[in-house]
């Protein structure tokens, strides 16, 4: 499926490295939008994604308004994404690659590691975050974890300070650890996927429910904790250790 070609992305100046879907060789590999203001790092990077045999970078962009284009143009899985760039943050692209590109999930690597940083990509509806300093090895977990719908964080932050962060954020304080709202297995089991980043149609085919089922469940869990965004739910996930598995050793 393509994403929607609906006007309004302004001139970009980065050539796309556009690879069609549909031919043999690519079609079980991890189609790739690189997003980077650095030329050189871009060549970087595909250097080293174009090596991997289950990964393959479909184009690149250098601004907020080429990310948007390029999205529509390539229907990437996985969009890497800075975001220090020339016209603004790159998660001022990520409402159009999310309204044009539903199923593409967006992996931050930036040399951002501040925690401040890190939930302003989580609460746009990024999946993972990555600093630059990162090795290869992680960078290549990263994107398999996020094109498989799961979270991946990985910052110089330990696990308390990362929790004492959440909850300064707007999470009702009857959402602390140790004091969690009462939820049911069924419940639990929901909320940790939809933190994941999965749809109800995925949440569905996992449980065995139908996604009605699991949009009933998602408004159980909204009027029971109080939260009304996913970017809420994936703080109170973080926060009562539902993704603690998110960062693979």
């Amino acid at each position: 499926m393509n994403c929607s070609s609906s006007p309004g992305a302004a001139g970009a100046k980065a050539s796309p490295v556009r690879r069609p879907r549909s031919t043999q060789s690519n079609m079980s590999k991890i189609r790739i939008l690189v997003v980077d203001d650095h030329a050189v790092l871009r060549a970087g990077l595909a250097l080293l994604i174009n090596s991997q045999p289950d990964m393959e970078v479909v184009a690149e962009a250098a601004t907020v308004q080429e990310a948007v284009l390029r999205a529509r143009e390539a229907d990437p899985d996985v969009v890497l994404l800075d975001l220090t760039l020339p016209d603004g943050s790159g998660l001022q692209a990520l409402p159009d690659i999310h309204r044009d590109c539903p199923r593409a999930r967006v992996l931050v690597l930036t040399m951002h590691d501040e925690p401040s940083y890190l939930m302003s990509a989580l609460a746009a509806g990024a999946t993972g975050y990555l600093v630059k300093s990162a090795e290869p090895a992680a960078l290549r977990a990263a994107i398999q974890a996020v094109h498989r719908g799961r979270s991946y964080i990985d910052i110089p932050l330990s696990d308390g300070n990362l929790k004492d962060l959440l909850a300064q954020r707007d999470v009702p304080a009857r959402l602390s650890p140790g004091n969690p709202a009462p939820l049911s297995r069924r419940e639990m089991q929901i909320l940790q996927l939809l933190a994941l980043g999965h749809t109800y149609r995925e949440i569905g085919q996992q449980l065995q429910l139908s996604a009605r089922s699991v949009e009933t469940y998602r408004a159980r869990l909204s009027e029971k904790l109080g939260i009304r965004t996913r970017a809420g739910l994936v703080r109170h996930a973080l926060l009562i250790g539902l993704l603690d598995e998110m960062n693979p050793a």
